[in-house]
C-alpha cells in the first residue's frame, strides 16, 4: 500500500478541504507564462543580438536568460510564500528591463506586469469573497441544522 500523505492522516469523517488560494494560482499562472516568455525572448535576443558578440559575451547572453527563466519557474511556487509576491514584482520590473537588449520587450514586460498587477489584485478579491461565502454557509448550516442531508 501506498504511504499516505500528511493531509490524508489527519482527515477525519465531516472535515472540509480548506480552499486553495485563487491569488496564489493566478500568480503562478502568470509566472509561468513569463517564464516562456523570457525563454523565447533570450532566443530572439541571440538571434538578433548574438552574431555581432564574442562568445563569452554570447553564452552570458544565453545562460542569463537561462538562469532568469529558471527564477521565474522557481517563484511559482514561492507565492505560497511571505516574500513570494515582493520576488513577483521585482521580476516584473527585471523583465520590463530586459527592453534594453531586446526593445520590444518594454512593451511585452508592461502588458505582462498588468497582468501580474490584475492577477494579485482581482486574486485577492475572489479570496476574499470566498472567506466570506464560506463564512455565511457555515453561518446558515449552523441556523439549520435541520435541513441539511
Amino acid at each position: 500500500m501506498a504511504k499516505m500523505t500528511r493531509a490524508q492522516r489527519e482527515w477525519r469523517p465531516g472535515q472540509k478541504k480548506p480552499r486553495g488560494s485563487i491569488k496564489a494560482m493566478f500568480a503562478a499562472s502568470v509566472l509561468a507564462i513569463e517564464a516562456f516568455i523570457v525563454f523565447f525572448a533570450t532566443l530572439a535576443a541571440f538571434g538578433i543580438l548574438a552574431r555581432d558578440w564574442e562568445t563569452t559575451h554570447q553564452w552570458l547572453l544565453v545562460g542569463g536568460g537561462v538562469l532568469l527563466t529558471l527564477v521565474f519557474l522557481i517563484a511559482c511556487g514561492m507565492v505560497r510564500r511571505p516574500g513570494g509576491y515582493v520576488l513577483g514584482w521585482v521580476l516584473q520590473l527585471v523583465l520590463i528591463a530586459t527592453g534594453f537588449l531586446v526593445p520590444a520587450m518594454f512593451v511585452i514586460g508592461a502588458v505582462c506586469a498588468a497582468a501580474w498587477c490584475y492577477a494579485v489584485v482581482k486574486g485577492t478579491a475572489i479570496d476574499r469573497e470566498n472567506r466570506e461565502r464560506d463564512r455565511l454557509q457555515e453561518q446558515w448550516e449552523a441556523e439549520h441544522p435541520h435541513e441539511l442531508g
